[in-house]
């Protein structure tokens, strides 16, 4: 009868588990472990090292400007990012279901997720550039807001004498009131070469006439020396000129024309009385500069526009997941029954999902919580201390020149007992899952 050879020795089994265990606890202590102790007792010391402050540094961070004002903006990160991240992944998921092209979709969604946040940061804050010729964003916003209006023709144009009051922003009028057979003289100084005429004319005082009212708008600037509010040779016209004929009582406008390519303009069948001759606002019309995305007040929504961007691809991949699992008969059913797409949606796909939903959640709530990258790479100089975040905050505080290691380290325990809760409530959902 043959031998049956011993089991193997237990002993002999846990030597060879922990020796392929072995280098994977050895950096995870060295690169996990001995930090966070050490970032723990660093917290209790001044932050030269040399004398233990107890408390004193956790104390301080609810006293710190720059750590309250990063606070508040994870508190708005936490509030935006995992609900909208969460709600753009159901969207994307429940719509690729319905479309031919789901598998080039999912892609173009996914891959800035494929793409480090540093270099998403670098690409959104050059499309964030406020100047349109640089910036995508403000391009197309330009290219939009074009259609709808136009840029005035005189942008820098000022009054070259007293007799016109006003501001560009609400239009230039003749101080003197006018009546039938009048003659009105607009003269404009201060304009841009880019601006004159391309093809100029000389500027011409038309005839008055008895039942209207006729002027000239001319560039009143003459080469070597001139007469301030007299037309004279040399001094050009300026054509497309928006012209406003107003009641001196009421203020009400009775008339526009636009002056011609030697500036002059007429207005026919003027009714006695008393009026006012205006340059309309719409001539001193700014072409549109751009929104500063990058300013103190809009950093904080371009932020989150673009890590939600990054994260949508994320939660449209896992919810797509937790959508395929669900029984097609229970949505049939709904269906049969006479529930609208709505009704099953609302009412049988959001609560099957919601334990996805969940994941997704709080995978994010966490992720916003430390949130770092893109907040460095988007942000200038100028504008990171209105949008700052606990992380940069201890980044800044530790190694960007102030080199307060003490009050670092209380910010880095700060934002892991923050963690802590999601974390145990993500481990306790595993194990009520398995």
């Amino acid at each position: 009868m043959k031998e049956v050879p011993p089991p193997p020795s237990p002993r002999r089994g846990y030597a060879i588990s922990l020796a392929f265990l072995a280098p994977a606890v050895f950096f995870l202590g060295v690169w996990v472990i001995y930090p966070a102790i050490r970032t723990l007792v660093r917290s209790f010391f001044s932050d030269a090292g040399g004398e233990f402050v107890w408390f004193d540094n956790y104390t301080a961070l609810f006293s710190d400007e720059a750590v309250q004002t990063a606070i508040k903006n994870n508190v708005i990160w936490v509030l935006v990012v995992p609900a909208g991240v969460t709600a753009l992944g159901l969207l994307f998921a429940v719509l690729t279901e319905r479309v031919r092209w789901a598998p080039a979709f999912k892609v173009a969604v996914f891959v800035p997720l494929a793409v480090s946040l540093f270099a998403v940061g670098v690409i959104w804050r050059i499309m964030y550039q406020q100047d349109p010729d640089r910036g995508a964003i403000n391009a197309g916003i330009v290219a939009v807001q074009g259609i709808f209006s136009e840029q005035g023709t005189l942008t820098t144009a000022k009054p070259s004498t007293d007799a016109l009051k006003g501001s560009p922003q609400g239009g230039l009028r003749l101080e003197r009131a006018v009546g039938p057979g009048a003659v009105a003289l607009l003269g404009l100084t201060a304009i841009k070469a880019d601006e004159l005429p391309a093809e100029p004319e000389q500027a011409a005082t038309p005839q008055a006439i008895p039942d209207g009212i006729t002027g000239v708008v001319w560039r009143d600037f003459k080469p070597g020396g001139g007469t301030p509010g007299e037309v004279e040779t040399d001094e050009v016209g300026l054509g497309g000129v928006t012209i406003k004929l107003r009641s001196a009582e009421t203020g009400k406008t009775v008339g526009s024309t636009t002056t011609g390519k030697d500036g002059s303009f007429t207005f026919e069948g003027v009714e006695a009385g008393s009026y006012r001759v205006a340059i309309g606002k719409e001539t001193f019309a700014e072409p549109f500069q751009g929104f500063n995305w990058l300013g103190d007040t809009l950093i904080t929504p371009s932020l989150l526009i673009a890590f939600l961007w990054v994260q949508a691809g994320f939660a449209m991949v896992i919810t797509a997941a937790g959508l395929a699992a669900i029984p097609r008969d229970l949505q049939e059913a709904a269906r049969t029954d006479g529930g609208t797409e709505w009704q099953v949606f609302r009412r049988i796909t959001v609560p099957l999902l919601a334990p996805v939903l969940t994941v997704v959640l709080v995978t994010q709530i966490i992720g916003v919580l430390k949130v770092f990258d893109i907040v460095i790479s988007i942000v200038p100089s100028s504008g990171r201390d209105s949008a700052t975040v606990i992380a940069v905050e201890m980044y800044q505080s530790s190694f960007s020149g102030q080199n307060r290691f003490g009050f670092g380290s209380a910010i880095s325990i700060f934002m892991f007992l923050l963690f802590v809760p999601f974390l145990i409530a993500n481990i306790r959902r595993f194990r009520r899952e398995n």
